[in-house]
């Protein structure tokens, strides 16, 4: 059964969303993000995703504090990314309470050090990210298109040992446009060993299901909750 995995997206210590990846299109809420993540750890969620906005625009970590107080607080299986440039960061990632990296523009812009974490903690450890955007690689905090065709690169990443991928398609993040279930399929089939993460887009339990449906491992969910687009009641039966 496909795992839930609720979201929290930080700017300057605060939870936020974007839409379509636009720093000028964000929305930010006013809960704590130590007791957001705590009220899903309340409502039976074992996993959160924690991406560091500031981090992934300015190319250094700025909230491992965040990072630091939840894993504290809670008992949350914790993946944490942006701004993470070398194996020393991923290991204070760690260090500061996170089970796991999301790497994704370290693995475009510096292979050899992804390579090198990939080895170095452990490939359980690693989660690429593979932000598509307009049909390309977007690295930067999806500030950029790097021009890689995503098949290709998950393809080589895949043979140099990733076994767990988050797939963003950037264009449905935080549109309620439903989740690009097409692209998923694809890569089920392309890499079908491989651990696939869904992420943009969902809006509904069905949009969940349908995920489930054709396999993948997990899906991450952010503004649909801080929306109450998605009730907790309605998805009980993915809490096991």
């Amino acid at each position: 059964m496909i795992e839930i995995i609720p979201a929290i997206d930080l700017i300057e210590g605060r939870c936020v969303r974007l839409s379509q990846g636009s720093f000028t299109e964000k929305t930010v809420y006013p809960r704590d993000p130590v007791d957001m993540a705590m009220w899903f750890m309340d409502n039976g969620f074992r996993r959160l995703h924690m991406v560091d906005l500031d981090g992934a625009g300015q190319g250094r970590m700025q909230n491992l504090n965040i990072l630091e107080k939840i894993a504290a607080k809670t008992s949350l299986i914790i993946d944490y990314g942006g701004g993470i440039k070398t194996m020393k960061d991923a290991e204070t990632v760690l260090e500061n309470g996170a089970a796991m990296v999301c790497l994704g523009s370290m693995a475009v812009v510096n292979p050899v050090e992804f390579v090198k974490v990939l080895e170095g903690i452990g490939r359980d450890r690693v989660i690429l990210a593979s932000d598509i955007k307009n049909g390309t690689i977007a690295v930067s905090g999806w500030k950029e298109e790097s021009g890689i065709n995503p098949g290709d690169f998950l393809r080589e990443n895949v043979s140099k040992g990733v076994r767990t991928i988050m797939c963003t398609d950037v264009s449905r993040d935080g549109m309620f446009t439903g989740p690009a279930v097409d692209l998923y399929r694809r890569l089920k089939k392309d890499l079908p060993v491989t651990s696939i993460i869904a992420s943009g887009g969902v809006s509904s339990e069905r949009d969940i299901e349908k995920l489930d449906e054709i396999g993948v491992s997990g899906v991450v969910v952010g503004k649909a909750f801080y929306e109450n687009r998605i009730g907790i009641k309605e998805l009980k039966k993915y809490l096991i």
